[in-house]
Parts: structure tokens; sequence; C-alpha cells
């Protein structure tokens, strides 16, 4: 198997050099020139142009960040790709540009798999993502050895933009939980408990959840992108999802500042107001 990665910039390079580490033959490709040099020096092989890629790869691995570039490279792609390959595309995207691009390939016999990734960069560092892929379950096969280098597992959860769907709904609850992670700990340092303290009781009681575990990491770059995606499925299907519109709302508010401040400040951040202990005098414990 001979694996084209495109886009190689913070996880795709390190999802390239898993591929490598296990013996199969990987191809880089990016924008900036330095990120295909990262690549190489993580055992991949260069290739400026995605041209260079289309008529030797088997599986085509797509990392980029908008819909837009999915189009633009989905279409350098298919201008010389073999019959019977696979574009395979790792980021979040509208699972309506995913069906779209995907009758576009079947055209030219070349297969599309939507398998966006979840557990961020930590997964990617460690080769631990999961792989949440909509497609043809014969494409989804056919991708599988590639995408397995990097993840804990690769999941098929149904047709061509169920991936997407899958990974809208992991990013719902995440920032739902951010949320409500974030009011539940403000509790706690309002009346005096350390905030880190509480979050550490909270992971061994029946709240847990990961978002709570991982939230250290967790950098509050593509909310509003997650949020329109959900919102705008939403519409589509006629559904009326009050919380998720509120969400929707506060996530805009967050920022990795406001959770490092909860945690480890003297003071939190909350829809404008600054929120600091009270004292045993004012009602807080002591």
């Amino acid at each position: 198997m001979i694996v084209g990665m495109i886009g190689v910039g913070e996880m795709g390079v390190l999802m390239a050099g898993h591929i490598a580490s296990k013996g199969i033959e990987v191809y880089a490709n990016d924008v900036v020139s330095g990120r295909i040099a990262d690549a190489v020096a993580r055992g991949a092989k260069a290739a400026e142009k995605i041209s260079d890629l289309a008529s030797v790869c088997d599986v085509f691995i797509v990392m980029v960040r908008t819909d837009d570039q999915v189009r633009q490279v989905t279409g350098e792609i298919l201008k010389g790709a073999r019959a019977g390959s696979v574009i395979a595309i790792a980021g979040t995207h509208h699972p309506d540009s995913m069906k779209a691009l995907g009758a576009i390939a079947a055209e030219k016999k070349v297969g599309y798999v939507d398998c966006p990734v979840v557990y961020g960069m930590d997964g990617a560092r460690d080769g631990k993502l999961l792989s949440l892929c909509g497609g043809k379950a014969e494409d989804v096969e056919k991708a599988r050895p590639a995408l397995i280098c990097y993840s804990r597992d690769v999941l098929h959860v149904g047709p061509l933009g169920s991936g997407e769907i899958a990974k809208t709904c992991n990013n719902l609850l995440h920032w739902v939980h951010s949320v409500s992670n974030y009011e539940a700990l403000l509790i706690a340092k309002r009346y005096g408990i350390d905030a880190q303290r509480m979050r550490e009781v909270l992971l061994q009681a029946p709240a847990y959840n990961n978002t709570l575990d991982r939230w250290d990491h967790t950098k509050f770059t593509w909310q509003e992108k997650d949020m329109d995606v959900a919102l705008d499925l939403a519409q589509a299907g006629g559904l009326v999802l009050p919380l998720t519109g509120t969400v929707d709302q506060l996530v805009k508010l967050f920022s990795a500042a406001d959770v490092k401040g909860l945690l480890y400040g003297d003071e939190a951040t909350y829809l404008g107001r600054k929120i600091v202990a009270l004292k045993p005098e004012e009602g807080g414990l002591g």
C-alpha cells in the first residue's frame, strides 16, 4: 500500500509519522514546504505537488481545515487518481460536502470515505486517535490499514457523511460538558473550595466526563465551527434543540485562559463577571 497524506500540519504530520513507523510507504504534501520537511523527518517521503501523488497512491488521507480546501484537494486528486483508490477525509467538515464530493469521486470510480478523528493532539501524538468513518464498507476496509496506524480503532458508522455526523455528536457533547463543567466548578470556587480539587473529586464521581479529564488540553479553537454544523443539521432535520442553541451562545465566551483561571487562579470570569471566593462572614465556608 502507498499512502498520500495531504495536509501535514500539527496533527497531520504526527499521523503521517505513525503511518511511516508501521512500515507503510507514505508521501506528505502541504502548501507549506516546511511542513513537508517535518513529515520527512518522521519517515515520510516528500511530494511537492498533489499531482505527484495522484497516480501512485492507493489511499489518500486529507487533513485540511475547511470545506473549500477539501473541495480543492479532492479535485486535484481526481485529475489523476487510479480507479479503485480511496480518498479518506480525516478533518471535521459538513456531511453534505462529503456526500457531494463522494458523488464526484464515484464518477471516476474512486472511493470516498469521511473519517474524522477524535481525541485531539494527545491522541495524535500517541497514535491513539479514534477514526469515525462513513462510506461504503469496502472503501472503509481499503483505507483501514492506513487509518489504524494512528488510531485506537476504526469505526464504520454508516453511509458517506455518517463519520462527520458522529464527530458532530461527539463535539456537541464536548462543548456541552465544557459549559456544564465550568458552571459546576464555579459553584465550588465561589464557596471557597479549590476548583482543581473539586475537579479531581468529580473525576471519581458519577459526574465524570472525558472533557473534564482532559480540560487542560482543550484549546477552545473550533467551538463555533462545531456548533454551526450541529445547528445546521438540527435546522435541516427539523429538530428543536434548545440546549444546543444555548450552548452555542455560551461557548463563544470561553477560552483556555478562562478554564486556567477557574482551575488555578484566585478568581474566575463568567459572562463578564469576576467571581471570587466568598469569605466565611459572607456565606462562604470556613
